[in-house]
């Protein structure tokens, strides 16, 4: 059996990269045709999907979650110093978003079922877990030559995550919901754009770390 443990560093940081990209392709793919009745900036992703029923969004989500737990296991792998509890937030960031996937909401108007208010409680989870792991790591990482290079992208937007995350909660509450998938979708591609900044750097730390003793023994 396959142990988690024995496999490179840089494979992990090539299924992070290729999930984040499948996602991306993925929710193009998913607006080419849009419906002229759904409206992206009125309706939450989890709701535009529930009417859409294409299924890019579902599967946009669970290519993020496996690109977030490859990210996990490849920071540990060579140890980086992005510490215990950032480490348990991106991990529940991962499994919220696998949730998100495989457990769809209802749409706008129905009533909650059990399925749809797990799906809303654990989209909350994951929608605050990313900003405060980045912030928590962000001391760590400056404090790293390895890391440093991407401690001050982390740190800015883990706080425009944690604008974009007061920004979210007045807009559902006392907002009305007017403009909530708007306001959604850029807390979403702020939280992406800081995974991909730790993705990017393993990427390049392992690729790096690889192909060092080839080119020295090539002279």
């Amino acid at each position: 059996m396959l142990r988690l443990k024995t496999i490179h560093p840089l494979v992990w940081s090539l299924v992070a990269c290729a999930g984040i990209l499948l996602a991306a392709v993925a929710t193009v793919v998913g607006q080419i045709d849009p419906d002229p009745y759904l409206s992206p900036l009125d309706l939450t992703v989890s709701e535009y999907a529930a009417l859409d029923r294409g299924g890019a969004t579902e599967f946009a989500m669970a290519a993020l979650g496996v690109a977030s737990f490859a990210l996990v296991m490849g920071v540990r792998a060579v140890r980086a110093p992005v510490g215990a509890p950032a480490e348990r937030l991106m991990l529940l960031w991962s499994a919220a978003l696998v949730v998100i996937a495989v457990v769809p909401t209802t749409a706008p108007g129905v009533a909650l079922d059990l399925g749809a208010q797990v799906h809303r409680y654990v989209s909350i989870a994951a929608f605050a877990a990313m900003p405060v792991a980045g912030m928590s790591m962000v001391a760590r990482l400056a404090g790293d030559e390895r890391w440093r290079a991407v401690a001050r992208p982390v740190e800015w937007l883990s706080l425009a995550g944690g604008f974009g995350l007061l920004a979210l909660t007045y807009v559902a509450l006392p907002g009305d919901r007017v403009l909530i998938g708007l306001a959604e979708r850029v807390l979403l591609v702020t939280e992406v754009a800081l995974l991909a900044v730790l993705v990017g750097r393993l990427l390049q730390l392992t690729w790096n770390r690889n192909t060092r003793v080839p080119q020295a023994l090539l002279g």
